[in-house]
């Protein structure tokens, strides 16, 4: 059915339509209001712990020991997203039925925090490994589609490691996962020195979008034909838009789609139909994402890759009926809206379950906590410690009696 659909599609020049289409009109001064959603701030707010502690569990399960002190760990803040004034260790300490902590002495005498995985942790560690490497052509796939949207089929690692964890790249994909598909990647030394992932071999069948995938089920058929396809939209309940806007909105979901995977150079930058296609870009994009959000900073670096025009990241913003900008965790994070229904992803990927299973341990962990119950736990192993010390001098004493 979508072979004949593309074929369609193929035949009435979609793909190539924004090449011949006419741009008769320039970007409409539209201002539209910002409008809370609480279910999907609700979906970004625990985000931000998920990720580090899902980052923290990687780095400590791919040490030599499985455990790490505070020391080793602190250089990896930055990737963390958590807000300076908070201590990593803190912060680790928030979950102890995740992260383990012991101690150690260092040279001076001072006692050093040290910190494993529990048992529950460790397994959902390895359960997602088996999931890597189960879905490794998929996530290759994802891959390149992410480096055939760019202009050069190129991508600073920089920019990639930003994205890697809503991707749902390996947290050391560079070494576990890259090297396995010579015939896809290659680094290569960019202009300004910095090294790079480079896309060898373009594929066709990837080329082609999430909404192109989807027309056959929520677009016209004469629209497919025109190659004017529209984006699905809802806004948030009390969301009032006026009839200037209603009419804007329309008129410019009936303007001439250009696919994210084509050369869009043609385009005027002070055209809607640009502004249609930066939209059709951050919606790609997005749907490559695991959760079908990312932050807005993860993107603010793509301007010059993507070939898109100044003040991009304006779109988010003239499309709330598009994407949503949650200003939970301090942060501005996009959401693409027709992803969920409600607070549930309508698509889950496997390694989504994971993080589901950490979240869930995660927030068992800070309630328990909260309770007492770890302090009971820690009070019990000091006793245990002071009994065996005393079994240990009473034994001395008697040996040397």
């Amino acid at each position: 059915m979508f072979s004949s659909l593309f074929a369609t599609i193929r035949n009435y020049g979609l793909l190539q339509k924004g090449y011949i289409y006419q741009q008769r009109f320039s970007l409409v001064n539209i201002k539209l209001k910002w409008v809370k959603d609480p279910t999907l701030d609700a979906v970004v707010a625990g985000h931000r712990d998920l990720k580090a502690a899902g980052i923290l569990l990687s780095i400590i399960a791919s040490s030599s020991e499985c455990c790490l002190p505070i020391y080793r760990l602190n250089p990896h803040r930055r990737q963390l997203g958590l807000p300076c004034d908070l201590k990593l260790s803190t912060f680790i300490r928030r979950y102890p039925n995740v992260f383990v902590e012991s101690n150690f002495l260092d040279s001076g005498g001072t006692p050093v925090p040290n910190f494993g995985l529990s048992p529950q942790a460790l397994k959902l560690y390895h359960d997602q490994e088996s999931i890597l490497e189960h879905n490794q052509l998929e996530l290759r796939d994802r891959l390149c589609r992410l480096l055939m949207l760019t202009r050069d089929r190129i991508l600073p690692l920089q920019t990639i490691d930003q994205l890697k964890w809503d991707l749902g790249l390996p947290y050391d994909y560079l070494h576990s996962f890259v090297p396995n598909h010579p015939d896809r990647f290659s680094l290569v030394r960019l202009p300004d020195d910095r090294v790079g992932l480079k896309l060898l071999f373009w594929d066709d069948k990837l080329a082609v979008s999430e909404l192109l995938k989807n027309a056959s089920l929520q677009q016209d058929r004469e629209d497919i034909k025109n190659g004017s396809l529209a984006f699905p939209v809802s806004f948030t309940r009390g969301f009032g838009m006026k009839r200037k806007c209603m009419e804007w909105l329309k008129e410019w979901q009936k303007l001439p789609y250009t696919s994210p995977y084509t050369n869009a150079s043609h385009l005027d930058p002070r055209t809607d139909e640009s502004e249609k296609r930066v939209v059709g870009v951050f919606h790609e994009l997005l749907h490559l994402t695991l959760h079908k959000q990312t932050e807005r900073k993860n993107v603010s670096n793509l301007r010059k890759p993507l070939a898109l025009p100044q003040k991009f990241t304006k779109a988010f913003e003239r499309h709330p009926g598009i994407f949503y900008l949650s200003n939970k965790n301090d942060t501005q994070t996009v959401v693409l809206r027709e992803a969920y229904n409600g607070r549930e992803l309508i698509q889950k990927h496997p390694l989504v379950r994971i993080k589901e299973e950490l979240a869930t341990l995660l927030k068992k962990g800070f309630l328990d906590r909260s309770k007492g119950v770890y302090k009971k736990d820690r009070d019990e192993n000091l006793v245990d410690e002071m009994e065996k010390e005393v079994c240990i001098n009473e034994k001395t004493r008697e040996l040397s009696l």
